[in-house]
């Protein structure tokens, strides 16, 4: 699991990318909002981080494929049963085939920074609400 070291009180977002290169981009983005950052490359690895008391996610970005039993359909599903205030955005290279919950924003590979940004604003002002 990669980590930037998010401050303790600071909503974060995490980043749920198999790809280091794109994992490591969208980390890099999401440094420019007001959450922190934790990133890694699993369902698996991120359900710890949600799991975790010290830590409050805001956003999880996440894409579809990921290694492991869990993709990142199953990861969104997870989330808004069990953290339905997470904003969840999934994301894509391949074109949209899969029935996603409600509530979670789906965005086409390329995306572009100015929409991840705009997804993380949504996040920051949703957490300072609850």
């Amino acid at each position: 699991m990669d980590r930037a070291q998010p401050e303790c009180s600071a909503p974060v977002a995490l980043v749920v990318e198999d790809d280091a290169a794109v994992r490591h981009l969208a980390t890099a983005v999401l440094e420019e909002s007001d959450l922190g950052v934790i990133a890694c490359e699993s369902a698996e690895a991120a359900l710890s981080v949600l799991e975790r008391s010290d830590v409050t996610v805001a956003l999880l970005f996440a894409d579809i494929r990921l290694p492991g039993a869990m993709d990142g359909v199953s990861l969104a599903q997870a989330v808004e049963r069990r953290w339905p205030d997470v904003r969840v955005v999934v994301t894509s290279g391949a074109s949209r085939d899969v029935r996603l919950p409600d509530q979670t924003v789906y965005m086409q590979k390329p995306w572009r920074a100015l929409d991840v940004l705009v997804q993380a604003e949504h996040a920051t002002m949703a957490a300072k609400a609850a």
